[in-house]
């Protein structure tokens, strides 16, 4: 069943939203069915799949690290001649599998899979990495582009529930930029932006912890019953929950 809009949502009760946020089948990586429960006020000054499609054309292996259910890979289609992604999330290997290797992409659950310098193009769209990794994959003269999510993500979030703040609070542009500086690469281009999200129902909100589940480890409705009820409230009094998205983009090449 499809989740209601914002404005349905905003007409049912706390169990209810909660029950439908606990009971929604999510696959993949795919935010839309979230409408217009979570929107985003502003943007980033960059385009992440635009700058990753510019350089499609003389790439001949590609990368995709943390490609979720294959999404975005897939809509980039012609691929290169090889091409290649990993998911460590294990409910999106299915996913990713079904999607992808239609294409003639490999998907691999880690980077050990692969060769050193197998790749002249590695993007990473929101997934951990190793520096040293990066540079091993790379071939001489390779590109690495990467969109990260910030350590303050959405900090909000964790303030408005009294849940602990992020464990990678301190990830940032400029200790990645260092990070792969020392690991022999050139970061040649970065930048750091932030734009406003704002979850307009209480069942928006758990869905996304429910999801993203990094945001607040060990996430529990019951564990946060009062708080949620107090969000609820507010919510339905017409003010929704606003908090800070944080992301930073950089390109790196590893000198030929």
């Amino acid at each position: 069943m499809a989740e209601p809009s914002g404005r349905l949502a905003g007409m049912k009760g706390y169990d209810d939203l909660i029950r439908e946020a606990l009971d929604t089948p999510f696959e993949g990586w795919d935010f839309s069915l979230f409408g217009d429960r979570v929107t985003h006020e502003g943007g980033l000054p960059w385009d992440y799949e635009t700058m990753v499609r510019d350089r499609l054309p003389a790439t001949k292996a590609l990368l995709d690290l943390g490609t979720g259910g294959g999404e975005l890979l897939s809509s980039l289609a012609p691929l290169p001649p090889r091409t290649a992604a990993t998911e460590e999330y294990a409910p999106n290997v299915p996913v990713a599998r079904a999607r992808l290797e239609p294409l003639g992409v490999e998907v691999a659950e880690g980077t050990a899979a692969f060769d050193d310098a197998s790749f002249d193009l590695i993007i990473n769209r929101h997934e951990s990495y190793r520096p040293e990794e990066i540079r091993r994959l790379l071939t001489p003269g390779g590109t690495y582009l990467t969109q990260q999510v910030g350590g303050r993500d959405l900090e909000e979030l964790n303030a408005a529930l009294a849940a602990p703040p992020h464990e990678d609070a301190a990830w940032n542009l400029a200790g990645a930029v260092a990070g792969l500086r020392a690991a022999g690469l050139d970061v040649v281009w970065s930048e750091e932006a932030a734009f406003t999200t704002t979850f307009h129902d209480i069942g928006a909100l758990v869905l996304f912890l429910r999801l993203i589940s990094w945001q607040i480890p060990g996430f529990d409705v019951t564990a946060y019953d009062a708080r949620l009820r107090c969000l609820h409230e507010e919510m339905t009094r017409g003010r929704p929950l606003k908090a800070t998205a944080h992301r930073f983009a950089l390109l790196a090449c590893r000198p030929g």
